[in-house]
């Protein structure tokens, strides 16, 4: 049998009180005697946070709870706008070349990647954001809208499923799968399942794609996680949605929230720890059309814009505090 110290490469510490570690330490409390340790549990709520400048639906959104950047959407008309956010207040900043909604986007504050999306059709513009301006660069290999893009900075991301403009809609939900390396979109291994409109998040060799709207022509729950080389189909969400938003760092790590279900604005948020969904506090305004407008990790996320009965302008901040003291127990 596998010991604690093999595991852990050291032996359990004995204590006289309660110390603080990280997730997964065990330590044996002398004066109660007893086992303890840390384990994760999904605790958090969202709270109001400053509104856009301008109410928008379908943008995409990149960064951090307290350095975001959010590009793009449809107000309507569609929009060039990017705003960047401090943690309190959103500020107008330069636009996008290519005024588009549902689009991908990706990066930090700094240094993002706008990708896809519909002006009068479905485009495959790429642009570069180096945290004044925006640049075009070399373009998708496939035009889409509303697909799910991850990544940490403007020279590497990957874009997954969306939508290519072809009828009937069915066919145009693709599984297809596009990698940027700072120059160039490849064509990589695709989806288990051709969707859209799903939540993403992660970087371009840890991503996950949550939900959407599927090529069966079906609201799914089903979530996919991307390693660097394939897709593999893992834990499925509680509630089955599409035009959801997203957050988290990898493949082991997520916040999904919003959405169309039915019923339509859900304001339902589940968290992801690596194999399974656990709900979590639902958002303040139930809202759809989220899509790529999440941005941060499970611990201190952004659901930005989207559409609460008409495009809205309202930021709502995810705070989570995921450590808790356990004793074990004989059972």
């Amino acid at each position: 049998m596998t010991t604690y110290k093999e595991i852990r490469g050291s032996q359990i510490q004995v204590v006289s009180s309660d110390p603080t570690f990280l997730e997964g330490q065990v330590w044996y409390n002398s004066t109660s005697n007893t086992l303890k340790g840390y384990k994760l549990i999904a605790t958090g709520a969202w709270s109001t946070g400053g509104n856009l400048n301008q109410a928008r639906r379908f943008t995409a959104a990149t960064g951090t709870a307290t350095a975001g950047l959010d590009f793009g959407g449809d107000v309507p008309p569609n929009s060039a706008l990017t705003e960047k956010y401090n943690g309190t207040n959103w500020t107008e900043v330069n636009d996008l070349n290519s005024a588009r909604q549902a689009l991908g986007g990706s990066g930090i504050q700094t240094a993002s990647l706008a990708y896809g999306g519909f002006d009068t059709e479905v485009r495959g513009y790429t642009e570069s954001w180096n945290g004044t301006n925006w640049t075009e660069v070399n373009d998708l290999n496939t035009n889409r809208t509303s697909g799910g893009g991850a990544g940490t900075n403007n020279t590497e991301a990957i874009y997954f499923g969306g939508y290519d403009g072809s009828t009937p809609v069915n066919s145009g939900r693709v599984d297809s799968c596009e990698a940027y390396n700072g120059t160039n979109w490849t064509i990589v291994n695709t989806l288990n399942t051709g969707r859209n409109s799903m939540a993403a998040n992660g970087t371009y060799t840890s991503a996950l794609a949550t939900g959407g709207y599927s090529s069966a022509g079906s609201t799914v729950n089903s979530v996919e996680s991307w390693n660097g080389t394939n897709w593999t189909e893992v834990g499925n969400l509680n509630t089955a949605r599409y035009s959801l938003g997203g957050a988290g760092t990898d493949n082991t790590s997520a916040i999904v929230f919003g959405g169309t279900g039915p019923p339509s604005r859900l304001a339902v948020a589940e968290q992801y720890n690596g194999t399974n969904w656990t709900e979590v506090a639902d958002l303040n305004t139930g809202r759809e059309d989220i899509n790529n407008g999440g941005a941060g990790t499970t611990v201190a996320a952004l659901c930005v814009g989207g559409d609460d009965s008409s495009p809205t302008a309202a930021t709502e901040e995810w705070s989570s505090t995921t450590s808790s003291t356990v004793t074990f127990t004989v059972s």
